[in-house]
C-alpha cells in the first residue's frame, strides 16, 4: 500500500535522508521517497502502518501538515533541526 503524507519542516537533503532511513527501518516498509519541495513523504508499506508512519515522522520533528500547533509545532521544529543535522552527517 502506498501512503502519501504531507509534512512540515522538510528543508533539505539531510531532512530527507533522516526520514528515509528511519522509515525504511520500520518493519513492513519497503520503499520511501521524500519530495523536499512539496513536503511530501511517500512510503510503500503494509496496510495498517499509516499511524506508525505519521507517529514516527512526528517523533522526528516532521508532523503531518496541520496537526501541530503552538508549543507542539515549536517542539517539532526543534526536533527537525536535529534530525536534519543527523541526516547531513550520515549523507
Amino acid at each position: 500500500m502506498n501512503f502519501q503524507i504531507r509534512v512540515e519542516n522538510i528543508k533539505c537533503g539531510g531532512c530527507a535522508s533522516t526520514i528515509t532511513s528511519r522509515l525504511k527501518a520500520l518493519e513492513g516498509v519497503t520503499a520511501v521517497e521524500v519530495d523536499i519541495v512539496q513536503g511530501m513523504v511517500s512510503a510503500d508499506a503494509e496496510e495498517g502502518l499509516g499511524e506508525l508512519l505519521t507517529a514516527t515522522l512526528l517523533n522526528l520533528g516532521y508532523p503531518e501538515s496541520g496537526t501541530a500547533e503552538g508549543i507542539a509545532a515549536a517542539k517539532a521544529k526543534a526536533k527537525s533541526f536535529v534530525s536534519c543535522a543527523v541526516g547531513r552527517m550520515k549523507s
